[in-house]
């Protein structure tokens, strides 16, 4: 049997009516799916030290550091790039399909992650391998549950149904942190297999109870799309991720021709993915979704929320594995478990605004929560800068807690009219665009975040690093030496909480003092060494995450009122499921995008188009 006939012997195949609890099955098993996505997303981040002892690589190394950026980055990278043209898959074949293989193809390649018998080198590209196909079935996972969502509540709970999906996406990626911290200790094969029992669960439950209920449109795939945008956003993100290292005689790598390549070409690609999709007949996604406003405005305001988010949660890593933890008495060995648990009080923050946000953004519209919440993030960026190096947890907590309300008060409405706003037919790429703004700022962002890190450490590292030897009785040759290495080194040992002097100081060691060797390689001589020039960087970037988060509440005000694509009447599901399926070929061409959203013509004023106190064409007042 081809796959055609098999996709269209699919369709025929009776289901099960859903019933009146199925939206609460669907909730369930989506948050579930998107919280095992996205704890792996992070998992990872703190157990790094551990998965590198285990497959014996040194992470310092300066020829493996591409090992560790792929391991680090190379699963958001792939659910970046793949989320809209899953999407537009699901909206085609099924999004449950899509979904309940998305499940699959995570737990498979969890388990192979931690099959692994190879060592060095060989062992890190098996696992860059398998983490990039895992990073597959995350991406299926992601790029459908929102649509599932969509289509399972009715338009007054999506904001509660798409903040707690929200809440498991966001709080996942702190979670995750902690499992990791404490697994990776235990086994590093442990970080991945912990999702294996959920994963088996979460397959098995999705297949038996989800069931398709959104339109399903037939079309041809869009290849030269997908080729364009894949390419496109791969250079984009490859470049960034190589533009962190060094090259050459510089600190960074922004100045290599292959960097350089990779990012104008991305660009490039990505203008005539524009363009091309304006003219096919079925393309990958549909440009003029952008025309509608609350569409356009929220995905703007969640890129520029996850341009300042992305990064900070590696700069506050940083910040307490390199300086903080190890000046209150920590090993370097245990920080990692340790900044994972001080980091949990913006993951509590976050897991009490956000279901709260998205059920009063389903009463009141998203343009107020979304607003106020992005704009209560810049602020604290700013209060952020108040902070010495070595702070008083105590305000270091409140700050995170209170980042983590805010940015529960913006995710939730805003992911609620963002998916309020698409045509039922155009859920699933729409959904997968949006996905993709988030994922490929992450990366972005952390590109940014430790450019600026970089730049203020490169500026005063040097000199401080040298003063600090000379005046513990290293030689000068040998101070002058370790000095004029590419400051990234130091960054990626505060990340992976790493104390470098002992490898950088080499066989210069055992001929300092007892005293001075235990001074060099302890807990206070690194961390003390490194806080002021990090603290340079630290306040550039928050800068930066402030101006962002400035942006984004502008993006977010322009939405206009509250917004709900007006839904054509559907029939019921249980006839839609009983009833034959139509082949494929006997079916008409894809119809034009539906009018009903409201996009603005041209010569409107955007205000005439879209207000807070009345609806325009295909917009519904809420209850």
């Amino acid at each position: 049997m081809s796959i055609r006939e098999g996709l269209v012997a699919a369709r025929r195949s009776p289901q099960r009516p859903v019933g009146p609890h199925y939206k609460w099955i669907a909730l369930s098993n989506t948050t579930l799916g998107i919280l095992m996505a996205t704890i792996n997303a992070s998992i990872v981040l703190i157990a790094l030290p551990d998965i590198f002892r285990g497959i014996h690589l040194n992470p310092l190394a300066a020829s493996n550091t591409p090992y560790f950026l792929w391991l680090l980055m190379g699963y958001m990278v792939v659910t970046a790039v793949l989320v809209v043209t899953l999407g537009r898959v699901g909206d085609m074949y099924g999004r449950v399909r899509m979904y309940n293989l998305g499940f699959l193809v995570f737990t498979v390649f969890s388990i192979m992650l931690s099959l692994t018998w190879l060592q060095g080198p060989d062992a890190a590209l098996y696992l860059i391998v398998m983490r990039v196909l895992q990073g597959v079935g995350g991406a299926l996972l992601w790029a459908n549950s929102s649509a599932i969502l969509t289509d399972a509540f009715p338009s007054n709970q999506r904001g509660m149904a798409l903040g707690t999906n929200m809440v498991a996406a966001i709080g996942g990626s702190f979670i995750g942190l902690v499992l990791g911290g404490v697994l990776g200790p235990i086994a590093w094969q442990l970080v991945f297999l912990v999702s294996v029992p959920v994963g088996v669960f979460g397959t098995v439950w999705a297949y038996l109870m989800l069931r398709d209920t959104g339109v399903r449109q037939h079309a041809r795939i869009d290849w030269w799309g997908n080729i364009f945008f894949a390419v496109g956003l791969v250079g984009v993100l490859v470049g960034i991720t190589y533009g962190i290292l060094p090259y050459g005689h510089a600190s960074m790598g922004w100045g290599n021709p292959l960097v350089l390549a990779a990012m104008i070409g991305g660009v490039l690609c990505l203008a005539f993915f524009t363009y091309l999709e304006t003219k096919v007949k079925a393309p990958m996604f549909h440009i003029q979704l952008f025309r509608i406003r609350a569409f356009a405005a929220g995905n703007v305001a969640a890129l520029l929320s996850a341009l300042a988010r992305g990064g900070l949660m590696f700069i506050l890593i940083i910040w307490l594995q390199g300086i903080w933890l190890p000046q209150h008495g920590y090993s370097f060995a245990e920080t990692p478990l340790w900044a994972g648990i001080y980091m949990l009080p913006l993951t509590a923050g976050f897991l009490v605004a956000g279901p709260i946000a998205g059920i009063l953004s389903d009463r009141h519209g998203s343009r107020l929560f979304a607003t106020i919440g992005v704009s209560g993030s810049a602020v604290i960026f700013l209060v952020f800068q108040l902070l010495p190096a070595n702070f008083n947890y105590i305000w270091f907590g409140i700050l995170l807690a209170l980042y983590g309300l805010s940015s529960g008060l913006f995710a939730s409405p805003n992911q609620a009219g963002i998916m309020n706003s698409l045509p039922p037919n155009e859920r699933g790429a729409g959904g997968g665009m949006a996905a993709t703004f988030q994922n490929s700022a992450q990366v972005l962002s952390i590109g940014i975040f430790f450019t600026l890190i970089i730049v203020g450490l490169s500026a005063t590292l040097p000199t401080t690093l040298y003063h600090g030897l000379v005046t513990q009785g290293v030689p000068v040759a040998a101070a002058t030496r370790i000095s004029h290495l590419p400051a990234v080194g130091s960054l990626f040992a505060s990340f992976l909480g790493f104390n470098p002097i002992g490898s950088l100081l080499g066989p210069v060691l055992p001929h300092l003092t007892h005293a001075q060797q235990a001074y060099l390689t302890g807990r206070a001589f690194f961390p003390h060494l490194i806080s002021g020039p990090f603290m340079n960087g630290l306040h550039e970037a928050f800068d930066f995450a402030m101006a962002a988060c400035a942006l984004a509440a502008v993006a977010s005000w322009l939405r206009g009122g509250k917004y709900i694509h007006q839904e054509d009447p559907a029939p019921s599901p249980v006839l839609a499921f009983n009833s034959p399926a139509i082949d494929p070929a006997e079916m008409e061409p894809e119809p034009a995008l539906p009018t009903s959203a409201g996009p603005i013509p041209d010569d409107r004023p955007l205000e005439a188009a879209h207000t807070a106190d009345r609806p325009g064409p295909g917009d519904v007042e809420g209850p």
